[in-house]
């Protein structure tokens, strides 16, 4: 049989952590079916890959993108990034199982359009984004705010077993159909009122599902981070599931150092217990504008502000000073808004990224006016500045954090690896080159290097130039 399309004279990085190694790859369908040196081997469509690296197609481990896959479903943020699957429903807040309602608190605001659209079902979910066919493949959390918002009146107290039962009979069901697991946003004034207790008893609900696991936005991430980071890890260990602190940092100038701290926890956890990290590449993070987020940073961009949308892309003290009020105050005046805030240290970063359960994800949240540049250039930042330009981590051992390692966590068995039976979902780009562009002066540049994306045996970016086929499904979990 003719192959529908042949990459030939790669440098293959499989995704394993293994070093490169030179093969074709042929493809039938939506099928890896042969890799290796395959001189007479002939298709419909041959890729010249000579100077170029094929990866499995990367995995966005951590997104908001719940509704933008619907609404904007060529997603081109992701796909010239060489990303084939998004992770949806992060932080606490879910596109599915979710009734809207007003007045909402953060962070149901941060995430474009899920506090005003519905989608009462992970089944009512799956089937828009089926409609929509996105250019990439989604695979849905449940969010812990999502639940509270769907069960209780008021978030900013502890659920009463009432609510509790009636949060735990959602997610079973949600996870019955298909939903990957379970997250949590405690930082956030949804959330954070709900005791440790609350959240055990909903992520008991996992064990009886195979392959779910807990993603969580710990209850601090500044000044109480190493006693969050302790109650994750007791969480996941006294309801008996796998772990995923989702974006680990260590905020605030006084905090700078303490991952020593939260990864040697992490790595004494680990002896018995299943625990992952994602991170993403900067040492700036975003989010809805809170003063407690503002306190750790001493420079905070606001990104965008419903009362005040002429403020977006200042810096909130220049505000503050403008307005003649404090920090505090310009942040009531602004609310309900976004921002960056540089908080992070380097040094840390570095030690997080380069840990061998970390993988990576964006925390991109799209549809702002001034998004974080991480939405635009997470992975290629981590291929250009970290691999090639600073020797962070090698080539395979990136690659596995954007693939295997994110497709094993998710229980995404046909992705991840480049070899027959796999799915063909893949990237090419040249190492020579690749790097993000996308920066906070303009962070909604495309990255640089990224030449072909297939999603499921379809050319999904050609060139650099996005074809139109948009080939995305929403993975089950099975």
């Amino acid at each position: 049989m003719q192959a529908d399309i042949l990459i030939r004279g790669a440098e293959v990085i499989d995704g394993t952590g293994r070093t490169a190694f030179h093969a074709d790859i042929e493809v039938i369908g939506a099928e890896i079916t042969r890799v290796g040196q395959m001189p007479q081997a002939q298709a419909r469509h041959i890729i010249d890959a000579t100077g170029l690296t094929v990866a499995p197609g990367f995995i966005d481990v951590h997104t908001h993108d719940d509704w933008a896959v619907i609404e904007d479903p060529a997603l081109a943020c992701k796909i010239t990034q060489g990303v084939t699957t998004v992770v949806v429903g992060n932080c606490g807040i879910s596109a599915a199982p979710f009734a809207p309602r007003e007045n909402l608190p953060a962070p149901f605001g941060i995430v474009p359009r899920v506090d005003t659209l519905s989608a009462p079902t992970v089944t009512d979910y799956a089937r828009r984004v089926t409609e929509a066919a996105p250019a990439v493949n989604v695979r849905l959390l449940v969010g812990h705010s999502t639940l509270r918002a769907n069960a209780m009146k008021d978030l900013d107290c502890p659920a009463t077993p009432s609510d509790i039962e009636t949060m735990a009979r959602q997610l079973d069901h949600a996870l019955t159909e298909g939903a990957a697991g379970f997250s949590t946003g405690l930082d956030y004034p949804a959330a954070s009122a709900a005791p440790m207790d609350e959240v055990v008893t909903l992520a008991r609900v996992l064990a009886r599902h195979e392959n779910a696991l807990y993603t969580t936005h710990i209850r601090d991430e500044a000044d109480h981070v190493i006693e969050a980071v302790r109650e994750a890890l007791s969480t996941a260990k006294t309801a008996d599931v796998p772990l995923l602190l989702s974006h680990h940092k260590t905020c605030g100038t006084r905090n700078f150092g303490k991952s020593k701290t939260t990864l040697a926890m992490i790595d004494t956890a680990r002896t018995d217990q299943d625990v992952a990290m994602d991170v993403y590449p900067y040492t700036a993070s975003s989010s809805a504008l809170l003063p407690h987020f503002a306190e750790a940073a001493p420079e905070v961009l606001i990104i965008w502000s419903t009362p005040h949308p002429d403020m977006a892309g200042r810096m909130l003290d220049d505000i503050a000073a403008e307005w003649g009020l404090t920090r505090n105050e310009a942040i009531a005046k602004l609310t309900p808004a976004a921002a960056v805030y540089f908080d992070m240290d380097d040094a840390d970063l570095d030690r997080i990224l380069q840990h061998p359960a970390t993988m990576i994800g964006s925390d991109g949240i799209p549809g702002t006016p001034k998004p974080h540049p991480r939405l635009w250039g997470t992975f290629p930042r981590v291929l250009g500045h970290y691999v090639r330009d600073r020797a962070l981590l090698t080539l395979p051992q990136a690659i596995h954090k954007m693939t295997g390692l994110s497709a094993a966590r998710f229980g995404l068995k046909t992705r991840g690896i480049i070899k027959p039976g796999m799915h063909a979902d893949l990237t090419l780009f040249d190492p020579a080159t690749i790097i993000d562009r996308a920066d906070f002066d303009h962070s909604e540049e495309v990255s640089h290097g990224i030449t072909h994306v297939l999603v499921g045996g379809q050319i999904t970016l050609q060139n650099g130039v996005q074809t139109g086929h948009r080939n995305g499904r929403f993975l089950h979990r099975a």
